[in-house]
């Protein structure tokens, strides 16, 4: 098995609590992710509490969205921590964590990182494809939470 690594950030122009709670919360994820996109008719379920640590969020979509579960299983003012399990269209568990730092004047340095292990398969097919998308992903993400942060 191959560990990978993949990270962004950005810094936003709100403060650390408003913009924990655009990713503590399943809900709010609408506003900001960059997959919630990709099937107009995407199937939500939410189970757990509202925001926090216990939290659910279980997905079924099309092909491009695929199918999957996350769980937030660490949040504090400045990290939350989410399982994520992909079930379709390819079996995978990651880690994805959001890192908050308070900057000054009222801004927040984002950084967004998603940790897992690869077989050897799909190590090759990362490295020619998959961290590439999941980077832009994850810039599509993050501007858009900086745009939800901000506005709000």
């Amino acid at each position: 098995m191959a560990d990978f690594t993949m990270s962004r950030s950005t810094t936003v122009d709100a403060p650390t609590d408003r913009v924990h709670g655009l990713v503590d919360d399943f809900r709010q994820w609408q506003e900001w992710s960059p997959w919630e996109g990709l099937d107009p008719a995407l199937e939500r379920r939410y189970s757990g509490p509202a925001s926090g640590v216990g939290s659910r969020y279980h997905w079924s979509g099309n092909k491009k969205a695929g199918e999957g579960d996350m769980e937030i299983v660490e949040s504090t003012p400045s990290r939350v921590a989410v399982d994520l399990q992909f079930l379709k269209p390819f079996k995978a568990r990651n880690l994805t964590t959001f890192d908050l730092e308070q900057v000054g004047g009222g801004r927040t340095r984002v950084v967004w990182t998603m940790t897992g292990r690869r077989n050897p398969v799909m190590s090759l097919a990362g490295k020619l494809f998959f961290d590439k998308a999941i980077g832009k992903d994850f810039d599509r993400g993050l501007a858009s939470l900086k745009a939800a942060a901000e506005a709000r």
